[in-house]
């Protein structure tokens, strides 16, 4: 019945040919430092999911934000362990991303026919940096009050254009409830909108230039 139902879907879908291109392929000898990719995207899809389900019970208002947070960890069932999964999962992602990179730097990974796929991590970074950033307000707490505070004073000094950032950031001229409605519609909806379909062009790009092999003393 099982190859009955593949070879159904492989006349319509390929999917043997995709399993082969996919998984099937062939890769030069590496080591575990070539799992950080693959971690990552795994803690992506995380992190989407348990946003997901965060968002059911969420409220991105300055009267109820806290509040809601309180009781998806203390009445929601499992609601602790899904907001803890997506609160470090946050921390493990950022360190991954950059452990990721450097072990791509190291190896060399970034050199012809592989820039783009270092490009496109690049934004990847930026677009994970950016949602570490604005999930971090939507405790409102004060450590994330202020803590936002700093990070958006921060952006509010680059050169020529830190006061139309520090705008953009907030909203207002304080950080306020304008901040945090514009923060949740960042991290929900423009950074994962970015965030996923760059995941996707990234690893077909790693499957279609394939991965370097780790450098040799003779190399």
């Amino acid at each position: 019945m099982w190859d009955d139902i593949v070879q159904w879907l492989d006349e319509r879908a390929g999917v043997r040919e995709f399993w082969k291109v996919t998984m099937s392929r062939k890769i030069p000898e590496v080591n575990w430092f070539y799992t950080l990719g693959s971690t990552t995207m795994v803690v992506a899809l995380l992190q989407g999911l348990t946003g997901i389900l965060l968002t059911s019970y969420y409220v991105p208002t300055p009267e109820d934000a806290y509040g809601s947070i309180q009781y998806i960890v203390h009445d929601v069932t499992l609601g602790a362990y899904i907001r803890g999964m997506h609160h470090w999962g946050a921390s493990f992602m950022v360190a991954l991303v950059f452990l990721h990179m450097l072990r791509v730097y190291y190896m060399g990974a970034y050199k012809y026919p592989r820039e783009l796929t270092w490009v496109v991590g690049v934004f990847l970074l930026i677009f994970t940096l950016g949602s570490g950033f604005t999930g971090y307000l939507l405790p409102w707490d004060q450590k994330a009050y202020w803590a936002t505070t700093v990070g958006t004073n921060i952006g509010g000094v680059t050169p020529f254009i830190g006061p139309w950032v520090k705008e953009i950031l907030r909203g207002t001229s304080d950080v306020s409830g304008v901040t945090l409605a514009r923060f949740y519609g960042f991290h929900v909806w423009l950074l994962p909108s970015l965030l996923y379909p760059f995941i996707g062009l990234h690893l077909y790009l790693v499957i279609r230039n394939g991965i370097t092999n780790p450098p040799s003393r003779d190399e």
